[in-house]
């Protein structure tokens, strides 16, 4: 129930889903990147990596077109129990957009913080190679690991489903073109405001000193205000991947290879450490002995410190 009396009539907000648009400009852009990179930089794209990156996107949407209906239901719920109803208006919109992407911030974050949202999110950055095609290297649990709460929740303060949906799938068409080593650097307005493949591409490092860093999807003004950011730096070449990387392009193995090794962990760890390998860091184990970003980060320091 609205606190307020509802604004007048407004036309019905379709759910506009731009993905489907957005597909042929990605193939389109690949094709492109390929070319480039067959002429300047063979290495860029390796045949199976870029494979695996294709069957795990076919798979991502595959399987969100199945859970879709259960987003939508729950996104819904939501809002019958919003606490106001805002109207359909531009501003509105914006405020949508923003806030969609300050949760898609916090949700990025976590996955890196969290494990349980890595066993998702650790797919997207299994690719030792940088370009379009990682884009669409996409998780085939994101509805079990729960991600999807992080968008919907706004529903519950007036923002209707179908726009919120707008906003996420915009935000994920924005974040396609980052994925690339064909731009170098945006001008320095646009890099302080926006997300840029620069910027994303210290996000994909696992360079001790770019762990854990840029978690921006559109807007990279939420890593420099919750000390996040961190910029590319010409002495400090990107190597890409995950810090044990796959060794592998199995597709199952590439999907769900952090589920199985959760499940382990927690089947042979003491009963009090259980939860810990669920909720703590990627890496975090009960007798310390593997590698979390931070222990990765503060060994380089003090090394650095050392020279």
């Amino acid at each position: 129930m609205s606190l307020l009396p509802p604004p007048a009539p407004a036309p019905l907000i379709a759910s506009f889903d731009v993905l489907p648009y957005a597909v042929p400009a990605f193939v389109l852009l690949i094709v492109a990147e390929m070319v480039w990179a067959a002429r300047r930089a063979p290495e860029k794209y390796e045949p199976a990596d870029t494979i695996t990156s294709l069957a795990m996107g076919l798979g991502s949407t595959i399987i969100g077109a199945a859970v879709a209906g259960l987003i939508w239901l729950s996104a819904t719920w939501l809002y019958d129990h919003r606490i106001y109803t805002l109207p359909n208006l531009w501003w509105v919109w914006v405020a949508a957009f923003v806030l969609d992407d300050f949760n898609y911030y916090w949700f990025h974050r976590s996955a890196h913080r969290v494990r349980w949202f890595w066993a998702s999110h650790v797919n997207h950055h299994s690719s030792q190679h940088y370009n379009l095609s990682t884009a669409l290297r996409q998780t085939w649990t994101g509805f079990f690991s729960l991600s999807f709460a992080f968008h919907i929740w706004p529903a519950l303060i007036g923002f209707p489903p179908a726009m919120l949906l707008a906003v996420a799938g915009i935000n994920l068409v924005y974040q396609f073109w980052i994925h690339t080593e064909a731009v170098g650097r945006m001008p320095a307005w646009f890099e302080a405001v926006f997300n840029t493949p620069s910027h994303h591409r210290v996000h994909h490092a696992t360079n001790p000193r770019y762990l854990d860093r840029n978690h921006a999807g559109v807007f990279i003004i939420w890593d420099r205000l919750f000390g996040t950011y961190q910029p590319e730096r010409d002495d400090d070449p990107v190597h890409y991947g995950i810090v044990r990387q796959l060794g592998s392009f199995a597709l199952l193995h590439t999907a769900f290879h952090e589920w199985i090794a959760i499940a382990k962990d927690m089947w042979r760890a003491p009963w009090r450490y259980k939860l810990g390998y669920l909720l703590r860091p990627p890496g975090w184990s009960h007798d310390a002995s593997r590698d979390t970003s931070d222990t990765i980060r503060e060994r380089w320091l003090e090394r650095v410190d050392a020279g």
